[in-house]
């Protein structure tokens, strides 16, 4: 079971892991974020970052480290990685490593209630969802081995998981709509019957 975090918040580990490295400022911190991509690993709502930050330094994980300006910006207040912060960071970064948890994906939500569209649309949907799934496979390949040329490899293991993750997708959607397209899809006559009818199959009403 996932811990308690003090800062819950995935943006709270976004940023922890970006001050580990040096103190920054928020609109720093949020620069650095999105150009390593990490608002792309995990949901970020970039409007509570002050929120978050604010709540980091409340509960001890950051500490203002003084301030800095830049031109005629005015003052930000610089934050620093407590040790507290550090072991945190560390913490939670060894929870998510080593303990699966059960992430509800909207897609499953989907798939769990697909039986009231009918086979055809769902056939449709599918191939749509298919076509999309495998355009950024290729767009995500492509950046991968980009960034495979000037980052050591340790830096970029969440882009290949995320790369085996939707290439997993591709491949069950890809067998899913051969069995419904060539009818070996069991059941797709009581479906079809439903969706006509809304009579509920016989072989489902005990269930």
């Amino acid at each position: 079971m996932a811990k308690r975090r003090r800062v819950g918040n995935l943006l709270a580990l976004a940023v922890l892991s970006v001050v580990v490295q040096r103190p920054m400022h928020p609109y720093e911190m949020a620069s650095v974020i999105r150009a390593r991509g990490k608002d792309e690993d995990m949901p970020i709502k970039w409007g509570s970052l002050y929120t978050v930050v604010g709540n980091l330094e409340k509960h001890g994980l950051i500490e203002d480290a003084g301030s800095s300006r830049e031109g005629a910006r005015p003052e930000r207040t610089v934050y620093r990685i407590t040790p507290e912060g550090r072991e945190e960071l560390a913490d939670w970064a060894r929870e998510l490593v080593g303990t699966p948890q059960q992430e509800h994906l909207s897609f499953e939500a989907g798939l769990s209630v697909m039986g009231i569209l009918g086979p055809d649309e769902a056939i449709s949907l599918l191939g749509v969802r298919l076509g999309l799934v495998e355009a950024e496979i290729a767009r995500r390949r492509a950046a991968l081995e980009r960034d495979a040329a000037v980052l050591p490899r340790l830096f970029l293991l969440e882009n290949e998981y995320d790369l085996a993750v939707r290439e997993a997708e591709a491949t069950w959607v890809r067998t899913l709509l051969e069995e419904l397209t060539s009818g070996a899809f069991p059941g797709l006559d009581g479906w079809r019957a439903y969706l006509a009818t809304g009579e509920v199959p016989h072989d489902l009403t005990g269930l």
